[in-house]
């Protein structure tokens, strides 16, 4: 069964978060490490309305949500944590999102992602 892992994460690397095919070159910020020019995937990046709550009078702020995929070897091996803080660059800025929930599988990390944005 190693020989098909192996072949799983190789496929992985080389197809799905390969900038040439599907990934985009990005800079993350996870526990104050930087690691550069990771090849990621960011799918569903979206703006939704954001639930309000009785007393919450905050006006125009949206929660944008996101999955992202990347090799766990890109980011040494190090898995962000539910609830924790990342940092994904975006062309010249970053923005800050919260890890609802994080997986790991076959060397591939899967984050889904929430921020509230204005």
């Amino acid at each position: 069964m190693s020989g098909f892992k192996d072949m799983v994460e190789a496929d992985n690397k080389n197809v799905f978060i390969n900038a040439s095919e599907f990934a985009d070159i990005h800079t993350v910020i996870y526990d104050d490490v930087t690691y550069e020019d990771i090849p990621l995937v960011l799918s569903g990046i979206k703006e939704k309305d954001r639930r309000q709550l009785m007393a919450d009078h905050i006006q125009g702020l949206y929660l944008v949500s996101s999955v992202m995929h990347c090799a766990a070897s890109d980011l040494g091996g190090v898995v962000p944590e539910k609830g924790a803080k990342i940092k994904i660059s975006d062309d010249d800025f970053f923005r800050e999102f919260y890890v609802a929930t994080s997986v790991i599988d076959l060397g591939m990390i899967r984050l889904e992602l929430e921020a509230i944005d204005e």
